[in-house]
């Protein structure tokens, strides 16, 4: 199977160096061509452009910023579409908008080629170990002729049901991240401001009914102070600003939802839209003038897991039993 890979930031460089490394022939493509290059020098393929990607490749997989990025790559000139045709497969893995992706999608389908969007969570340290999550959104005869190439991708790969579906539950993931980051700054600043050992506060936050993924992986680049996630401000306000705007088009009246957007907002303005994200702690930092940092944790977050081939979630259905 010959994959090409178009956008090779920070997710999708790792997603793209899982792919090389278990064997896959591998074409890439990005605007920054130093990025290529660097894929080229480890046997990747250099792509023409996203026409010629789509013409010389079984898969064509997009990792790109936004739906606007997407849609140019898809349906601009010299783009995917163009090169489109039966037994190809575009495989959508960027954090974009439903609609739209579904609306991309049809095109796609309607030159004789499949689509499926396979957005990733986890973090980018299981994106460069091959151990992060995959939703996959399409039909389950696309999905079975896609599972070996997403399999390499991540570890765990769940089937969501049509295109469109993946879009949402990886908004809404995002979302609670968010909720849990933002819930967690605060919960840091008042444990150092009321006299806590922060080494102590992450541990008992950690074996406790407050832990969460988010504590285990953010909260330790907090308390180090390099806040690196590989994941900016920006990204965050377009993933939460996506998740409101689902909750408005189904008529759900939310009140924490609104309250995180005016957060980043308000972040955004004082530090700038490319910001790391566990930055947002620095609002209370500046307002208690208390230094949120402990020694002994990690600059970045390293997969501790070995990387093993992934596999297929299938989600628990049936009756409920009832507990005693």
């Amino acid at each position: 199977m010959r994959v090409g890979f178009i956008g090779l930031g920070n997710v999708g460089g790792k997603l793209a160096g899982s792919i090389l490394r278990n064997g896959f022939e591998l074409v890439v493509h990005d605007l920054d061509t130093s990025l290529v290059d660097r894929f080229v020098a480890i046997g990747a393929v250099r792509g023409d452009g996203p026409r010629q990607l789509a013409e010389s490749c079984d898969v064509v997989i997009t990792c790109l910023p936004s739906p606007s990025a997407c849609s140019a790559v898809v349906e601009g000139e010299g783009g995917i579409l163009e090169g489109m045709g039966p037994g190809k497969i575009w495989a959508e893995m960027s954090t974009t908008d439903a609609s739209e992706t579904r609306r991309l999608a049809d095109l796609v389908i309607a030159r004789g080629a499949e689509a499926i969007e396979c957005p990733v969570s986890g973090g980018c340290h299981r994106a460069a170990t091959g151990n992060i999550s995959i939703f996959a959104g399409c039909t389950r005869n696309t999905f079975e002729k896609a599972l070996p190439f997403l399999t390499v991708l991540g570890r765990r790969v769940l089937h969501t049901g049509d295109i469109g579906s993946a879009s949402v539950l990886k908004v809404v993931t995002n979302y609670l991240a968010t909720a849990n980051l933002v819930s967690l700054a605060e919960a840091l600043v008042t444990c150092k401001a009321a006299g806590m050992d922060l080494n102590t506060s992450y541990e008992a936050i950690r074996i406790s009914s407050g832990n969460s993924f988010v504590h285990e992986t953010e909260s330790q680049v907090i308390l180090n102070g390099s806040r690196d996630i590989s994941f900016t401000m920006d990204l965050v306000a377009k993933d939460i600003g996506l998740f409101q705007s689902i909750a408005e088009a189904n008529d759900v009246p939310l009140e924490l939802s609104p309250m995180l957007n005016r957060i980043f907002a308000d972040a955004i303005d004082r530090f700038g839209p490319r910001e790391l994200s566990p930055n947002i702690i620095r609002r209370l930092e500046d307002a208690t003038g208390l230094d949120i940092r402990a020694p002994g944790f990690p600059p970045e977050m390293l997969d501790d897991e070995p990387e093993e081939a992934g596999y297929e979630v299938v989600p628990k259905r049936g009756e409920m039993t009832a507990s005693a």
